[in-house]
């Protein structure tokens, strides 16, 4: 590869966003240069599937600790099209678990960051950024046919289960993610059916709800650990210096409970893109 160096100075990527050019030639460290940044992803699937990712449009909604790390792990995977729906903007207490939050995004739309994260990865990848919060009154904002897949990444039950709802009325397959907070130990993650999790009362909630609409089966990513209660005195301290306009139910939240979700979701999402039929979207 060395020495092919010289008759590859001329290529550059092009970021859509900032234009930038990329001269290979004048890289350091010229032996590590690859052709395709997914070399390594076909020596496992082959280049049929590699396209199949490619031709692949997901919808992430939400983009905290759990749905950032979807967009990690997808945009290194290959997936070609984006859709991401959020309204949020990275804040400092977002900094101890979610991917995309440093301290030079602390502020920016979390829409804005994610696309900039799956362009750096793969600049070639499409995004659309729609930076709102979804509520079933503004779904009409949205073509659900066009998705191949959707997560439901976000905490309002309510938007949860109206997502799964045109999901499934659109025959596209989605997968949803449960609560990570007041969870410490990522081993206890696992990828089932929502009729099939325990200890998780808001579950249970939502098992009653979607039954009402006729949906008898979901896959999600849940945590069979029970919840840890945060200490009264540390919950106080939080409401008083962080969230005095917020709800006083803040969850506490560690670094790898989230982020280990996120990337079960990934998994999941490609391997299903990835078979035959996918039951998922009957």
């Amino acid at each position: 590869i060395h020495d092919k160096i010289p008759q590859l100075s001329n290529l550059f990527y092009k970021y859509k966003e900032r234009k930038t050019r990329i001269d290979f030639y004048s890289f350091p460290c010229k032996n590590v240069f690859v052709m395709d940044q997914f070399a390594r992803t076909k020596l496992l699937i082959g280049e049929e599937k590699r396209k199949k990712l490619t031709d692949t449009n997901v919808a992430i909604f939400g983009l905290g600790g759990v749905g950032g790390a979807v967009v990690e792990s997808l945009a290194r995977r290959g997936i070609g099209s984006f859709t991401l729906i959020d309204n949020d903007c990275f804040s400092l207490t977002n900094l101890n678990r979610q991917i995309l939050a440093v301290s030079d995004t602390i502020g920016k739309e979390k829409t804005l960051v994610a696309k900039e994260r799956i362009l750096a990865i793969n600049p070639k990848a499409k995004v659309i950024r729609k930076n709102r919060f979804y509520l079933p009154e503004n779904k009409k904002e949205i073509d659900f046919s066009s998705f191949d897949y959707i997560v439901d990444a976000i905490d309002t039950i309510t938007s949860k289960i109206d997502i799964i709802r045109e999901a499934r009325e659109n025959h596209v397959p989605v997968i949803s993610a449960r609560g990570c907070g007041n969870r410490l130990d990522p081993t206890k993650l696992v990828v089932t059916d929502l009729y099939k999790t325990q200890n998780d009362p808001l579950s249970k909630v939502r098992r009653r709800e979607l039954k009402k609409r006729g949906v008898r089966h979901l896959t999600v990513v849940y945590s069979t650990e029970l919840p840890c209660k945060p200490t009264d005195e540390e919950k106080k301290k939080y409401i008083d210096n962080e969230a005095k306009e917020r709800r006083k139910d803040v969850p506490g939240s560690a670094s790898f409970v989230p982020p280990v979700a996120g990337y079960l979701i990934g998994y999941k999402v490609v391997s299903d893109i990835l078979k035959e039929g996918n039951p998922e979207a009957e």
